[in-house]
This record gives structure tokens, sequence and C-alpha cells, in this order.
């Protein structure tokens, strides 16, 4: 075996000394633990990520990126990476290193103080298998990513483990992420049996529209990546899961694996189902129908700001998977350009949620009643992420759904795009509902005023800037478009 083959996974390899460099720090040096000021609850893993995250966008950088880098095909095409793996990569990255900065406050608790290091390890863990989940040329990869991602967010969801909400909404997880692990499995067992091979590039050849074992593989397979997109009918975790879960890993929970899992399934529908994507199209046609309007439903009953926030994920997953119709290059710009725009916004908005409630212990929507008049530019910077996740111009979640909207239409899906449309004019009505209780309803004893931490002020400064400007500044959507055809 040439180990030399190593060197080719460099973002890898670097995440992981970044984990191991963590972990050494963790065992060695966290001293006086119990106030909660142990060495990783300083800047040390954010630096030490942004360090990661530069070091990884280095051949973006380039004059000539496509040149300097060139697509990667090491392990016999097990592990593959170009251009466009890199962006969605350092886009992961940028996610997690804001969620660091919304933890970072919670981890300052007292009851935190000696699991500070665990929260950074398994999450690390999660981004690292959802980075081989990116790169993977073969099922096997794939599944082992999957996996590498979906084993360590359990625990990050029972954190809080004196908590009864965080402990039954990880058995709900791990339970549910067991039986869409057991669909796809099965799916690609029906692959492998009917095709001999489980790497991307070999199977499409060898896949017919008349082969109903194929079929039943591709039904399978979209069945256990639903789970990890929250779409519907596979997103009955999601409600419990983010409310049960800390905020800060209800907000990477609800971005960055989603982010990771839509990437995927494009690639495999792309490579692998080509030609049999008029039957996915069916089936995502339905999918998406029933996800935007289900969850739009649902979210206009809540007053849980986490539980309504989780069926807002799981409408925008909906608009997400919009993209994929078709299976177009136009269509995978569209998803990585929504996948940055939505989590500014949602980050954003987690961020606010997270600082009001380590503050002051409060969650719901109608708490939030008069939140204006005691602390005016969190709820300006509330609203202006609300807007952006309804797709309000000129903010970046207009130009992300119209961008979305455009690919859709163009691959020949215009009854799909004008119920789209409509269920944007519903969400824009629940969305309003928290900008009027902040503004409008009255509450006598509204949240008290709070000053944030640096961490959660330089987080709003990075999603709040990625609001305004990542619509305004084309050089975003272009540059991703152009590296989006070599797919």
């Amino acid at each position: 075996m040439d180990y030399s083959q190593f060197l080719n996974m460099g973002q890898e390899l670097s995440l992981l000394a970044v984990i191991i460099i963590l972990f050494v720090a963790d065992l060695f040096m966290c001293t006086d633990r119990k106030d909660g000021k142990g060495v990783l609850n300083t800047p040390l893993p954010v630096i030490l990520l942004t360090i990661h995250t530069l070091f990884g966008i280095m051949p973006l950088v380039c004059p000539c990126a496509e040149a300097c880098m060139g697509d990667v095909c090491v392990f016999g095409g097990m592990y593959q990476s170009n251009i466009m793996t890199i962006i969605l990569k350092t886009i992961l990255n940028v996610g997690t290193i804001i969620v660091f900065l919304t933890a970072h406050q919670w981890l300052k608790r007292p009851e935190m103080a000696n699991k500070q290091g665990e929260y950074y390890m398994l999450t690390l863990s999660t981004l690292l298998g959802m980075y081989f989940m990116v790169s993977a040329g073969h099922f096997l990869m794939f599944f082992i990513g999957l996996e590498l991602a979906s084993v360590p967010m359990t625990a990050l969801i029972a954190y809080s483990k004196n908590s009864q909400e965080s402990a039954e909404a990880s058995a709900k997880y791990i339970l549910t992420a067991l039986f869409s692990s057991g669909l796809m499995l099965y799916g690609i067992s029906l692959i492998y049996g009917t095709t001999g091979t489980l790497y991307f590039d070999q199977i499409a050849d060898k896949i017919s529209s008349c082969d109903l074992t194929q079929i039943a593989a591709l039904v399978l397979f979209v069945g256990g990546i639903g789970f990890k997109i929250s779409l519907v009918p596979f997103h009955l975790w999601t409600a419990d899961a983010y409310q049960g879960a800390p905020t800060p890993v209800t907000s990477y929970l609800s971005v960055i694996s989603k982010g990771a899992a839509a990437f995927v399934l494009f690639t495999v529908l792309y490579k692998v189902f080509a030609p049999v994507i008029d039957n996915a199209n069916l089936i995502f046609f339905w999918i998406i129908i029933f996800s935007i309007t289900i969850a739009n439903i649902f979210a206009v009953r809540q007053n849980n700001l986490k539980r309504f926030m989780a069926f807002s994920a799981i409408s925008q997953a909906g608009y997400l998977v919009l993209g994929v119709m078709g299976a177009t290059p136009q269509g995978m710009t569209a998803i990585v350009y929504y996948l940055l725009v939505y989590m500014a916004a949602n980050l954003g908005v987690f961020l606010i949620i997270s600082a009001t409630e380590q503050n002051s212990d409060k969650i719901n929507i109608s708490d939030y009643n008069g939140f204006y008049k005691t602390n005016p530019k969190l709820a300006f910077l509330m609203t202006l992420a609300l807007f952006s996740l309804a797709g309000i111009p000129p903010f970046a979640g207009f130009f992300s759904k119209f961008f979305m909207f455009m690919a859709a239409f163009k691959a020949g899906f215009q009854l799909l795009v004008f119920i789209a449309l409509v269920n944007t004019v519903i969400s824009l009505y629940y969305y309003l509902l928290i900008v009027k209780a902040m503004y409008i309803n009255p509450n006598d004893n509204p949240i008290a005023a709070f000053k944030s931490d640096g961490y959660t002020k330089l987080g709003l400064f990075i999603c709040t800037a990625g609001v305004v400007l990542i619509g305004i500044i084309s050089w975003f959507y272009t540059y991703i478009d152009q590296f989006s055809y070599g797919l």
C-alpha cells in the first residue's frame, strides 16, 4: 500500500491534527477547570480551526485555482477531491467556527466546567465524518463518513446529562438514525448486488430504469439521506432533537450536517443514479412539496423558539433540495450558495437565542415580547437574519432562493417552483411573528437588558456581514458557479 496517498487528504489530515492538539491540551493542560476557565474555554479551539480553514483555502486563493489543485483521486477512487469539495468544506469550517463562538458562554457554566474538551472533540469528529462524506467516491467511504458524523452527534444532543429533554432527544435521534442507516445499507446492498461494484463512477453504466431492484435501491438511499437533511416524512426526530439538545448543538445540527448531506445527495444522483434521474425527480417532487408545506403549517403553531427553528429548518431543507431536481450544474451552484447564505442567517438567529438563553433562561417566542425595548441591537440583528431566512430583498436569502428557483425552473419544474413561491409567502408570515413579538407585542416584564460577550459579538458580526453582503456582492455566486461544471 502506498501510504503517501494520505498526503493528498490535506484538509482531513489538518483537521485530525487540530483534534489531536485539542485532545492533548485537554488531557495534560486543563487545570483550574472547576471555574470554567480551562485551556479549552480560551480562544484556542477557534484559533486552531481558523488556521485549519486558512490552510484549506490555499488552493482557492491561488489565481489559477483549478490548475493548481486539479482533481485528487486516491485509494482507487474511494477518496475524491476537487475545488467544489474544498469550497464546501470551507463553508462547513466557517460554520463550525461560528458554532464554537456560540458555545463559549454556554461552556462557561459551572456544570460544563469538566466537559469542555469532550464538546470540541465530538464536534470536530462529526466534521471529519462530513469531510469523508463530501469526498467519497465509493459507498463504503460514504457510509463510514456518515456514521462518523452521526454517532458523536448523538452524544452532543445528550450533552446536558441532567436534562430529561436532552436524554429523550438523543434517544429519538439515535433510534431514527439507526433505522435510516439500515434503510440506506439495504439500498447500497441492492446496488452492489445488481452492479457488482460500489464505486460511484462505475455504477452509472450499470444502472437501468427498467430494473426495479435498482429503483428500490434509489428509494432506500433517498430515505436514508432524507433523515440527515430532515425531509418529510423523515423529519419526525427534528423538533424534539432541536428542543432537547443544548442550543449550540442545535445550531450545529441545523446547518452543518444538513449541508454535507445535501451536497452528497446531489453528488450521488449526478454520478450514480443519472440513468434513473427521472424517477428520482418524481420522488423529490413530492418530498419537496410536503417538506415545505407541512413545515410551514406546523411552524405557525410553535411557541418554543427552538422547535420553531426546527420546522423552519425542515422547510429550508425543502428549498435546498430544489437544486437537486434534474441534477444540473446550475443546481449544484445553487445548493452550495444556498448553504452559504443559510448558514449565515440561521447561525445568526441561534447566536441570539443562545445568548438570551444563557442570560435569562428564556426560550419561548412569547418571552421575546418587547425584546426591542431592552435589547434593541440584538432585536435588529435578529430581524435581519429572519428577513434573510424569509427571502426578503435585499438580504442574501432573497438571492439564494432566486437562484434555487431559477435552477429548478430551467430544469423544467415550473409547477414545483410556483408551489415553492406560494409557500415562501406563508413562511414570511411566521418569520414576521417573531419580529412582531420583539417590536409590537406588549410586555410589562420583558427580557432584561444584557451585554453579550466578545465571542458572541464576533459571531454576530460574521453572520450579519454574510446576510447583508453575500447577496449584494456577486463574486460569491460567480466563483462557486465556475467550478460546478467540473463535477
